[in-house]
Formats: C-alpha cells, sequence, structure tokens
C-alpha cells in the first residue's frame, strides 16, 4: 500500500470513529442508547399493582415506576406538578385544594387522564370492602370515618370531578403532609378498566392501566421478572430516555452481587455482610430510608397481650449488635418508633428523634424478671411463640437472633420462625394469624404521625390491634390540626412517642438503610429519604 492510499485509509478510520462518536455517546442524542434495556433487582414479589391496594413495599414499588399522581417527585424527591398543572394552595382555611389536570396527561392505552380517574381510585380505597391497609391515607378527606364505617357510601368521600379536567379535593381539616401523599400515593385508577375487572384489576399487568412513564409489561402477579415498558402516551415521554427496563426478583444479595459483578443487572439492591464488603466500591450508594422495623404482637392472644411480655421481648435486643453485626448494611439502631431525618421541630430545626432521646435499652436482667412476672400472670411455665417474617435474608437472620436471644433470657419459652414471601406475610398479619410478627413500615410523607399511626388499634393496617384508649384519645389530639398549632401538635407527637415505646405498643428494631450498586455507565439514579431511583430520569451515559 503506497504512502497516500495509508493516509487515505486513516483519515477514513479517523472519521469512522468520530462518527461512531456520535451515535453511541449520551442517551440524550441516541436512540441506540435508548434502545438498550436496563436490566435491575428487586428484593421480592409485589402483592397487587392497585395503587388503592398497595401495602408493601414491593408493590410500591412497581407502581411508583408506572403511575403518577396529581403532583411527583423531581430527581432530589422534592414534590413538583404531575398530572396536575401546578402545586395547589387551599382556600378555605386550608381545607379545599382544586386542581387542574394537564390535557395531554394520558392512560398507556390511549385514554384522557381524567378527573373522574381519581375520584374512582380515591373512592375504591377507603371503600371498606376494598380492605385496602392504606386507607388512612385519606384520612382527613370530608367523611372519611362515615365512609370506612359503612355510614356512607363511598361516594361521599372529598374529591369531586368539577369537570373532566378539573379535580376538588375537600378536608374535613388541614393535613399538612397533602403534597406527599398525592405524590407518592395518591394515584389515578383507569376507570374503565377497573370497571370491567373489578377485584381483579392491579393481580396482573394485562388487567392493569397505567399512565406514568412506563407501563408494566409481562407480570402475571407471581412473576419473578417483567418489564417496564415506556408508556408512548406519557406527557413527558419524550424526556424518558430509557425505553425498557427489566426487572427480576433476587432475593438473596450474593446472586444480586453476582449479577452486578458480571455486568447482568445494572441496579441492585444489596443488604447485610454485601454492603459492608463494597464500603470501598465507588458503585455503591446508601442513604438511611424512611422506613422502621419493628415487633408487632397480636393483642388477640392472651400471651402476647401480656404487656411484660412486649416489654421483655424489648429489653433482649440489642440493637447495636443487630445493626452492627447482623445486618452490617447501614441500618442505624432505633431509639424509638420514629426514624431519624423524619421531621424537624418547627421552632428550632432539631431533629425529632434527638428532642425525644433514646427511649430503649438492652437490659437482659430486666427482660428475664419481667418474663417471670409474666408467666405467673399467665399460670404457665412453658410458652411456645412463634415469630413471622418476611423471606428476605436480612429478615430471616434478624428474625433467627431473636429466637436466639428470647430463648436464652426467657427460660420455658421455646420460639419457632416462619418466613414467608412478603405477600404470604402480609396477609397472615392482616388475619391475626400470628403471634409475633417481625414488620415494618416504610413512610411516603415526613411526619411521625404516619408511624405513630401504626400502633393504634383503630388503624386498619395495624396488625397487633393493641388496643391501648390512652393511645388512641393522643393520636385523636395529634389529628385534631384544626384546634392545635403546628407547635403543640409536635409536642403531642414526642408524648405519643414515648408513651406507646415505653409502654411496648410496638417494639422498635432498627431504621433500616437502603444500599444499591449502580453501574456507571448509568446516570439519574438518585435516591433520597422516601424516594428510590425513577427510572424515568436514568439515561445510558
Amino acid at each position: 500500500m503506497n504512502k497516500k492510499n495509508t493516509l487515505l485509509t486513516v483519515a477514513l478510520g479517523s472519521l469512522l470513529l468520530i462518527l461512531a462518536g456520535c451515535t453511541s455517546g449520551n442517551a440524550d442524542s441516541t436512540s441506540t442508547n435508548s434502545n438498550k434495556t436496563l436490566n435491575v433487582t428487586l428484593g421480592g414479589n409485589p402483592a397487587t399493582a392497585d395503587p388503592a391496594l398497595s401495602g408493601d413495599r414491593f408493590s410500591s414499588a412497581i407502581i411508583g415506576q408506572t403511575y403518577e399522581g396529581l403532583y411527583a417527585y423531581d430527581k432530589k424527591g422534592n414534590v413538583i406538578p404531575g398530572v396536575a398543572t401546578k402545586l395547589v394552595k387551599p382556600t378555605n382555611n386550608g381545607t379545599v385544594y382544586t386542581y387542574n389536570l394537564k390535557k395531554d396527561a394520558k392512560w398507556s392505552n390511549g385514554d384522557e387522564v381524567t378527573a373522574q380517574d381519581f375520584v374512582t381510585s380515591f373512592e375504591h380505597e377507603v371503600d371498606p370492602t376494598s380492605k385496602s391497609q392504606i386507607a388512612s391515607d385519606f384520612k382527613y378527606f370530608k367523611n372519611y370515618n362515615a365512609v370506612q364505617s359503612g355510614k356512607m357510601k363511598p361516594s361521599a368521600l372529598g374529591v369531586k370531578a368539577l369537570s373532566e379536567k378539573k379535580l376538588q379535593i375537600t378536608l374535613s381539616k388541614p393535613q399538612p403532609w397533602l403534597n406527599d401523599i398525592l405524590a407518592s400515593k395518591g394515584y389515578p385508577i383507569n376507570t374503565a378498566a377497573f370497571k370491567k375487572y373489578g377485584s381483579k384489576y392491579g393481580t396482573s399487568s394485562a388487567k392493569t392501566v397505567t399512565n406514568g412513564a412506563y407501563k408494566l409489561v409481562n407480570w402475571n402477579g407471581t412473576s419473578d421478572d417483567w418489564e417496564y415498558v415506556k408508556n408512548t402516551h406519557y406527557w413527558d415521554a419524550k424526556n424518558v430516555k430509557i425505553n425498557k427496563v427489566a426487572v427480576q426478583v433476587v432475593k438473596e444479595p450474593g446472586t444480586a452481587q453476582n449479577l452486578f459483578t458480571s455486568g447482568k443487572v445494572q441496579e441492585t439492591a444489596l443488604s447485610g455482610t454485601y454492603v459492608k464488603n463494597n464500603e470501598n466500591n465507588k458503585s455503591l450508594k446508601t442513604t438511611l430510608n424512611g422506613s422502621m422495623r419493628f415487633l408487632e404482637f397480636n393483642d388477640k392472644k392472651a400471651v402476647t397481650h401480656n404487656a411484660n411480655v412486649r416489654k421483655a421481648f424489648s429489653y433482649i435486643i440489642n440493637r447495636e449488635s443487630i445493626t452492627k453485626n447482623v445486618l452490617q448494611d447501614g441500618s442505624a439502631p432505633a431509639t424509638s418508633l420514629i426514624p431519624k431525618g423524619d421531621a424537624k421541630d418547627p421552632q428550632t430545626g432539631e431533629d425529632f428523634t434527638k428532642e425525644v432521646g433514646n427511649l430503649l435499652s438492652y437490659n437482659p436482667k430486666k427482660a428475664t424478671v419481667l418474663w417471670n412476672k409474666a408467666k405467673k400472670q399467665l399460670g404457665k411455665k412453658t410458652v411456645n411463640l412463634q415469630i413471622l417474617s418476611a423471606d428476605t435474608d436480612d429478615e430471616k437472620h434478624v428474625a433467627q437472633y431473636l429466637q436466639q436471644q428470647a430463648e436464652k433470657y426467657m427460660p420455658g419459652l421455646h420460639v419457632t420462625v416462619q418466613s414467608l414471601p412478603l405477600a404470604q406475610q402480609i396477609a397472615k398479619g392482616a388475619k391475626m394469624d400470628y403471634d409475633i410478627d417481625l414488620d415494618g413500615w416504610s413512610t411516603n410523607w415526613y411526619d411521625p404521625l404516619d408511624f405513630l399511626q401504626m400502633a393504634d388499634g383503630s388503624n386498619p393496617v395495624n396488625f397487633t390491634k393493641w388496643d391501648d384508649k390512652t393511645y388512641q384519645n393522643m393520636i385523636k389530639e395529634i389529628n385534631d390540626t384544626s384546634n392545635h398549632t403546628t407547635q403543640q401538635r409536635w409536642d403531642l407527637m414526642k408524648k405519643a412517642d414515648t408513651y406507646v415505646t415505653e409502654n411496648a405498643g410496638l417494639v422498635p428494631l432498627y431504621q433500616q438503610a437502603k444500599a444499591y450498586l449502580v453501574s456507571d455507565k448509568v446516570g439519574g439514579m438518585d435516591y433520597s429519604m422516601i424516594t428510590e431511583a425513577q427510572y424515568k430520569y436514568a439515561y445510558w451515559k
């Protein structure tokens, strides 16, 4: 080859490289990358795709990626307009909100998203026949209590379609955290689909219609893998950079890490020692979650109704040991029922948990004394109890720790552990078919009440049915936002947190951390205390 041909070949090669660079760079400018599948994992099987019935974190995960409410969250977890055209200020002393809906907001089947779709969803959630575990999201809506008790029809709830694209919400009293509810839980339901499928709505992707950035595909209700496929009818579809997200359920953190290391997934959650082992890995992203794990004691059974039994269990738990030696994932020991970072004093800005102080301690000797006292009260020398947990790796390990501690410091007690898929655990909890439930709650709004109400026996999501009138009256006072200032309500919540923790209405264990391995080839994967990565913001670098 002569020199001229050589130079020509080099020049052509350089040009090809430049052109190649133009088509394989940032996802903002390439269709190639937008067609590249993002592979992710989820730590368990969702129970439902019906946003009005979602009571577990895995269902919330698929719903959060495929639906959009009046409001949404930006990349950093701040509330922004979603289906609504703007953030709305209330009238009538903070009780009436009127929203205009985006004209181009559509469902994945091309239908218009209407005000009636929100009415359908909200009424379905509070309808007592739906047995929704999250109905209390709307407890400040006008006529909520009457609807929940069956005294009024769901249509009496304070939500009304004023026109096809105008929705009005009427509250019985101000609700300071309403914006977060509308961004994280107040999703619409396609009215026509709901009428068609009834109670089967949300049991599979074929019986689900979504209005968010993605539609749900190939999920049959028990699938271990499915897809989120870009909703081309989504009002902001042009800014969704990744067309397809493939999801697979992976419960074992070792498997999750291997999938990531081999490049088969670009995002996966880690737990336990796998988090610690990756602490120097640049791909690791961790943050404390707005989630508390705690023990629920079946208040309808004689043994677990006994206050000394519950308190004894609290004292056998070394929460520092659980987080450092059992979990090893960055989770923090509980100091009360409220997670750190959940709320700040309206006057001083001090964190709620810091003001309340550490109400929990490890004292096995005191636990033994209380346990022996309980046995005398119950007239028993030996007791058999079962701890119910999810079948995830971390929860099985925590349950085994509790089992060992209880049998060590509570003589005459035999403990067994039953670990089930999350949906089955929730079902048993809802039916009160358990002794002790290793359960938890993840908040979607910054206010301690969301955790405090978990011990309120009148709350439908309270599985303990702890019937403590003093505590229930405390919750009623906290809910009376019309007659209490923000500071008065704050002080009431601190008293309630102290009362429920010291009386072991629930026994707090730890505040969960969330830890993810995220590929450096993917951008836009941001996490906050109450939000996971939103794939609609993700892109290939």
